[in-house]
């Protein structure tokens, strides 16, 4: 096993190439993070004991179920982003046929083949150093930040997470390399 940098290894054999990106890891922005949502779903509780139990009005408790609503939202949010930066992978598979993602929870996943003669446009693309893009994907919440990119079929095909530009390069040498061969 091969690495690119500290997050992107590979393995290449003679038949086909594996490619593992971990998320970043740092354990306390993972501490904040997971405070922060303990925090976020004992609000929630709270409502919730608040709209079973206390004697509300008709207003007082539309302003509750709508304040749910937006608990609910970002719980769902945070807590995947969370568990991605804990436990998520993206694996990545090149073979002589086809071109397999994966994105991962706990090694579960469904493996996707997108066939090489489909694949049109691979490139990858580093927001600028100081932009609000850059800004808002380093962002321990957002789970987005995919770096690289192809059409398949009239439909964009996003992997490769909030990876710095020196770890795109070399995997995007890779890939194109492992895609003509």
């Amino acid at each position: 096993m091969k690495w690119i940098g500290n997050r992107i290894s590979f393995n290449d054999q003679k038949d086909k190439t594996t490619i593992v990106i971990d998320p970043s890891k740092n354990v306390w922005i993972s501490a904040i993070m997971g405070a922060w949502l303990g925090m976020w779903y004992a609000i929630g509780g709270t409502v919730i004991w608040a709209l079973n139990v206390m004697k509300l009005k008709g207003q007082e408790e539309l302003i509750l179920w709508i304040f749910l609503v937006f608990w609910l939202y970002y719980a769902w949010r945070v807590t995947m982003s969370f568990f991605w930066n804990i436990r998520g992978q993206e694996y990545i598979k090149i073979d002589a046929d086809a071109f397999y993602l994966k994105k991962s929870f706990l090694h579960f996943g469904k493996s996707v083949p997108y066939y090489f003669d489909n694949i049109k446009n691979l490139k990858f693309e580093i927001p600028k150093e100081g932009s609000f893009q850059a800004l808002w994907e380093s962002s321990p919440w957002i789970n987005g930040g995919e770096r690289f990119e192809f059409d398949y079929f009239h439909q964009k095909v996003r992997f490769g997470k909030k990876l710095n530009e020196k770890e795109a390069k070399l995997l995007f040498q890779l890939i194109s390399k492992k895609i003509k061969s």
